[in-house]
């Protein structure tokens, strides 16, 4: 809307910038942005806000006269690509310590972008201030420095709030916003949120996360701190600009990993079910198996995240790219379409981006059943190949490691994998036999051992398994890690079946130590939520929860459970919710006191007929006390005692019931079994209030004294495993 040329302060003798209109900008509108500009300027006196000297006007020309900078815009130096951390870090800090003071004045910018950061010898300027606006208490002082009626947009749409996009009030928080976008910028030279038009733009703004940061356990917390500031609503933001630079500080960012450029993102991707063309029982199993085995197959890579095959069985049909990249949280799908032909297989296949629905790459293949692993394995190549994944030496050795030695090998095991998605008993045996066909024409086929273990560990749990079942569990993984130590399937399903086995510490360790480098695996966060539980370091459960869910927001974790046993009861409601819901919010609302609800709840849940095993059991001891039937509720739970022997958590649960109904030496029998188990609940035992009764016993004394033995022993090992380093936790 302007020009800036360079003059001479003929009185002062020194040189400065001079701001004009251009001619048709030179409205009252125009006039009242440069008086506007002024204004703030003259207010803001700080080292990072361009300095403002005079406001000439002469009839219709009206001109600021401002400091004359010597340096390029932040813009300018993007042009030239990412900037390195250290560098990001230090403009950020200063972009932010220019907004603490300019808020603490109630002057919102509005408009802050790269072109509006100059940059000089003596450090950051913040500049061109026409939208900024006066905030204050009164609406009506508001109103009166409001530049646009209610509903009008301004700003610039790369850099603009999700509440400037629809229009409404912008506050401080648009500014944190717009500082969250530049940051993500400087670290990997691309803008948060792009389009073809500025109404893509803005949808992205408004719906769309951009890609995660990698490279090291800094880049990841700087992340964090962008995710936070680029929050879509403003209450989940940085409630101030002096919070975020706060929270850039508290980042252990050493001078060593900041003079290196680690940057990078993480694409998301996920292969959605394909198309049968011509139904037919022969080939139907491909449409969710060949996609599930081509994910599996990318999940063991670094710069990928992919996501389940349980989320994209939610995405069945032609998909609107905008729709998928905001609810499946991606950058990227697969899609394709099957057809079934004589003795041979046609298979057609997208790699899509999302939001934008631009083609990557396409392919078509035709192939007999019996190459159907290789078809898959060249797909998992080529889709590498095509968004030029950068691979460890790790990576590449692993790749193509698990290769099966037959076709029908496959065959078995992708109709297997199809079948277990519905876990019914029938389907879980079902899908055992289909397992155990594949392993004897191919014994050296790793991820059927592993999933194999999967299926034995549901049977033991859930099945009435005989003895042997865990024996048969344990050496189905232990097969699949001697094939394969490195495969993250194995790793991933292993780690709940360790945990009820009594060795949760073993598991928590194996875990953090592939965390350190196998950042962006989700399901292994997702297991170290419950490892960590298990051993009692609850804080750090909540942390690999949070590791988990920002690299999948859909992603299902037993964090309630942790919540739970913090007694942060509301937040057990909030989280289990989102799961599937069997009794554990019920035993929270009856906590807080409302049995109303519980009750009603869990009835209805109980009458569907669908939990099975430790959980049927705890709904039903739950349910009789809820109902006032407390000889049913103790009958119950020593019937189904047995059932949650298999899970020490299970068992937890039904002990607080037992002293609940004033029963607290069994109680605390119970409770020695729990901790014996390797379910090291001490913190609950002092907080739980259920569990009120057992702390009068005679043997509550010694009760504790084991959950601390034994929680100081697991304690030790999450710190000789590096636990606080790995998911970013305080050891104080």
């Amino acid at each position: 809307m302007g020009v800036v040329y360079e003059g001479w302060d003929e009185r002062l003798e020194r040189v400065v910038a001079i701001k004009t209109l251009h001619g048709a900008s030179e409205s009252a509108e125009g006039r009242s942005r440069l008086w506007r500009e002024a204004r703030s300027l003259a207010r803001a006196s700080h080292p990072h806000v361009c300095q403002v000297f005079d406001v000439l006007e002469e009839g219709e020309l009206l001109v600021l006269v401002l400091e004359l900078l010597e340096g390029q815009s932040l813009s300018g130096r993007l042009a030239g690509g990412a900037v390195l951390p250290s560098e990001a870090v230090a403009i950020e800090r200063q972009i932010l310590q220019a907004l603490v003071a300019l808020h603490a004045l109630g002057i919102v910018h509005r408009d802050l972008k790269p072109s509006n950061v100059f940059l000089t010898q003596h450090g950051v300027k913040l500049l061109d201030f026409g939208l900024a606006r006066t905030v204050s208490a009164a609406p009506e002082a508001d109103a009166a420095t409001a530049l646009t009626v209610p509903g009008t947009v301004v700003g610039t749409p790369q850099y603009m709030s999700p509440e400037q996009a629809r229009g409404q009030v912008a506050g401080p928080g648009a500014d944190i916003f717009a500082a969250g976008c530049i940051f993500y910028e400087m670290l990997t030279g691309k803008r948060a949120f792009e389009g073809a038009s500025a109404v893509d733009i803005l949808h992205a703004v408004l719906h769309y996360n951009p890609p995660p940061l990698s490279g090291s356990r800094a880049v990841e917390a700087l992340d964090q701190v962008i995710r936070c500031a680029m929050s879509k609503r403003p209450e989940n933001r940085y409630p101030s600009a002096r919070e975020m630079l706060e929270a850039i500080d508290a980042v252990p960012y050493s001078s060593a990993t900041a003079a290196t450029p680690q940057v990078r993102t993480v694409m998301r991707l996920i292969a959605l079910p394909f198309r049968i063309l011509k139904k037919d029982e022969e080939s139907d199993f491909l449409a969710y198996s060949l996609p599930d085995a081509i994910s599996n197959s990318l999940a063991g890579l670094d710069s990928l995240i992919v996501r389940s095959s349980a989320v994209a069985a939610r995405f069945e049909g032609p998909q609107d790219p905008k729709r998928l990249a905001v609810e499946a949280d991606v950058d990227a799908f697969l899609t394709g379409s099957v057809m079934h032909v004589g003795d041979r297989i046609r298979l057609t296949c997208q790699l899509v981006e999302a939001p934008s629905g631009a083609v990557i790459w396409s392919d078509a293949a035709s192939s007999l059943m019996q190459d159907l692993f290789k078809i898959q394995d060249e797909l998992s190549e080529r889709i590498v190949h095509s968004i030029m994944l950068p691979l460890s030496e790790r990576e590449q050795r692993n790749f193509r490691r698990d290769v099966p030695a037959s076709a029908m090998a496959y065959e078995y095991y992708l109709r297997a994998n199809q079948i277990a998605v519905n876990r019914t008993l029938d389907n879980i045996r079902i899908a055992r036999d289909l397992y155990r066909e594949c392993l004897q024409e191919d014994p050296n086929y790793a991820p059927a051992w592993a999933r194999l273990g999967r299926v034995y560990g549901f049977l033991d749990k859930f099945g009435g398994g005989a003895g042997d079942v865990q024996n048969l569990t344990d050496d189905a993984f232990q097969r699949a890690f001697a094939l394969n130590p490195d495969l993250a399937l194995a790793h991933n399903l292993y780690t709940a079946i360790e945990c009820d086995q009594g060795h949760a510490p073993e598991a928590m360790v194996r875990l953090l130590t592939r965390a350190r480098v196998r950042r962006n695996d989700a399901d292994l966060f997702a297991g170290l939520v419950q490892a960590c539980r298990y051993c009692g370091e609850l804080q750090a459960s909540i942390a690999a929860h949070e590791r988990a869910r920002h690299l999948d927001p859909g992603i299902v974790t037993s964090v309630a459970h942790t919540y739970f046993l913090l007694g942060e009861y509301q937040r057990t409601i909030d989280d289990y919710g989102i799961t599937g819901a069997f009794y554990l919010d019920c035993a929270a609302l009856a906590v807080l006191g409302d049995n109303h609800t519980a009750l009603s709840t869990i009835r209805q849940r109980d009458s569907a007929g669908t939990p099975t095993g430790a959980v049927r059991a705890i709904m039903r001891s739950l349910r009789a006390y809820l109902e006032g039937d407390i000889e049913g509720c103790l009958h119950a739970t020593e019937i189904d005692m047995a059932l949650a022997r298999k899970t020490p958590e299970s068992l937890y649960y039904l002990a607080r019931q037992l002293a609940r109904i004033n029963q607290p030496e069994k109680a605390v029998s119970v409770l020695f079994e729990v901790i014996e188990g390797g379910f090291l609940c001490g913190s609950a035992l002092m907080r739980d209030p259920w569990l009120e009764s057992v702390r009068s016993s005679p043997r509550f004394s010694d009760l504790r004294r084991l959950a601390e033995q034994r929680h100081h022993d697991a304690h030790n090992a999450f710190l000789a495993a590096d636990g606080p380093h790995v998911l970013g936790i305080s050891t104080e």
